[in-house]
């Protein structure tokens, strides 16, 4: 079996996520407690028993769900399963975080503290009521793309995410997303809806945010991760540490594009996925990309006990 490590990004947080790892696995107990450390704060008290409006808040989000992804890889790893014998790892967004880190690229404790920087930096960008982002669903990446651009005018208005053949979100100023919006229902898109987010990820407009993931990254060690990883920016394989840290600062304005990394996995020869982390959302898009790839969700202890048998 050819498998491939997915780690979900921002949308997948939820109240409890993590917790029942923490209780079976110290593995994943001791995750939430380094990062906890690392950021001086109880977030796996927010995580478990806080309130899902201060969870969902950019800067606490990101932290949490990579503490969940590499607690979850983690708890995996106890049982046996080889984490190098995957293929490929792949994050979405912020996931891309998780992936270097749970593939020791990155230390937890830098993970974290980036995440929490990243968090911020891309909340102080942009105002909040200024920016906005849509889900575009039913047309492929080259229309939105051109929807996009006639509704930019004078504004920002980009395809920031290409989740998968039926699903595109646009990014930028909020009047520029709403006309993007109207533009792609009169184009036959399914449904077109503006998304709860705080801020406009993944376009130009978050450039300031990409300036402190800079200055930030270049403090850090990143080093080659000990399974190739699928960059965001590129939909290919990178490797090189230095590469990845400037692919991480790209990422902030640049597309995600998951519909081609996925397409480069199928082609690769990939047979399996295994999206660790919170929620099954990745699963989802993989399965609208291609219907032969396997999906499996571990977040949970009884994911991690099935993923556990499958790759043992």
């Amino acid at each position: 079996m050819t498998h491939a490590f997915l780690f979900p990004g921002q949308g997948a947080q939820a109240i409890g996520m993590g917790k029942d790892l923490a209780e079976a696995f110290p593995e994943a107990r001791a995750v939430f407690e380094e990062v906890n450390d690392a950021l001086g704060q109880d977030l796996s008290a927010l995580i478990w028993e806080g309130d899902i409006e201060a969870l969902t808040l950019t800067e606490n989000a990101q932290p949490a769900l990579m503490a969940t992804s590499v607690a979850a890889a983690r708890a995996l790893a106890s049982t046996g399963v080889d984490f190098n014998q995957a293929s490929f790892i792949a994050g979405h967004s912020l996931g891309e975080y998780s992936a270097l880190c749970a593939a020791g690229a990155i230390s937890l404790s830098d993970t974290a503290r980036l995440l929490r920087i990243r968090g911020k930096a891309m909340q102080a960008a942009v105002p909040v009521g200024i920016g906005a982002m849509a889900a575009i669903l039913g047309l492929d990446f080259a229309a939105v793309s051109e929807i996009a651009h006639q509704a930019a005018e004078t504004d920002v208005c980009q395809a920031a995410n290409d989740n998968d053949p039926g699903q595109v979100v646009v990014s930028g100023h909020k009047a520029a997303v709403e006309r993007a919006v109207e533009l792609a229902k009169a184009a036959g898109a399914k449904r077109a809806l503006l998304l709860p987010v705080s801020a406009p990820f993944h376009c130009s407009l978050m450039q300031p945010a990409a300036d402190a993931m800079a200055e930030a990254l270049a403090e850090v060690t990143v080093s080659s991760p000990s399974v190739p990883l699928i960059a965001n920016v590129r939909a290919d394989v990178v490797t090189d540490g230095e590469l990845i840290k400037e692919l991480l600062v790209e990422q902030v304005t640049g597309s995600v594009r998951w519909r081609e990394s996925v397409a480069f996995m199928s082609a690769q020869g990939v047979t399996e996925t295994f999206e660790i982390g919170a929620g099954k959302a990745l699963s989802g898009m993989v399965r609208r990309v291609d219907r032969a790839i396997g999906v499996n969700a571990v977040g949970d202890a009884a994911g991690v006990a099935a993923a556990a048998e499958k790759l043992g």
